[in-house]
C-alpha cells in the first residue's frame, strides 16, 4: 500500500454543501471535484452535478467525498468507507480476494474511466473497502 488508508464520504446529494462546510471548518483546501455530469461514464437524468468524486486537504489530513450514486440510497451512519491506494495488480487482487472469502462485493474489481483498477468490498463486519490501483 502506498499511504494511510484515506477516509471516503459519501452523501446524499449534499457533497458540494459539505465540501465547503469542511473546507471551512478544517481551513483546507479544495484538491479536486468532479460531477457525475464532467465524467466520461453514462450518468442517469439529473445526476449531472452531483458530486461523482472530490477531495479536500490541509497538510496531511487528506479526507474524499462524494455524492451517491442515483438510486443507491445512502445511510446516514453507514456513509463512511476507506480507501486503500494500492502498489499493483497482484496486491489489489490479492486484496480483493481475501476480502470477499466472507465480505460482500459491492462494486466488483474492474478497470475504470478513470485508468484505475478498482473495487468496493463491504467485510463481514460491515467496513466498506475501496481499492484502487492506479495504473501508469
Amino acid at each position: 500500500m502506498k499511504h494511510q488508508a484515506t477516509p471516503y464520504l459519501t452523501f446524499d446529494g449534499q457533497a458540494k454543501e459539505a465540501l465547503d462546510y469542511y473546507k471551512n471548518v478544517f481551513g483546507a483546501e479544495i484538491v479536486n471535484v468532479q460531477t457525475y455530469g464532467e465524467a466520461d461514464y453514462p450518468t442517469p437524468p439529473g445526476a449531472d452535478e452531483l458530486v461523482m468524486y472530490a477531495q479536500f486537504k490541509k497538510g496531511d489530513f487528506t479526507v474524499m467525498l462524494s455524492d451517491g450514486f442515483p438510486g443507491q440510497p445512502v445511510t446516514v451512519g453507514s456513509n463512511i468507507s476507506l480507501a486503500l491506494e494500492l502498489e499493483n495488480d497482484d496486491e489489489i487482487d490479492s486484496l480483493y480476494n481475501k476480502l470477499t472469502e466472507k465480505g460482500t462485493p459491492v462494486m466488483e474489481l474492474q478497470d475504470t474511466f478513470w485508468g484505475a483498477r478498482f473495487a468496493k468490498v463491504k467485510d463481514p463486519y460491515g467496513v466498506i473497502w475501496d481499492l484502487n490501483y492506479q495504473k501508469d
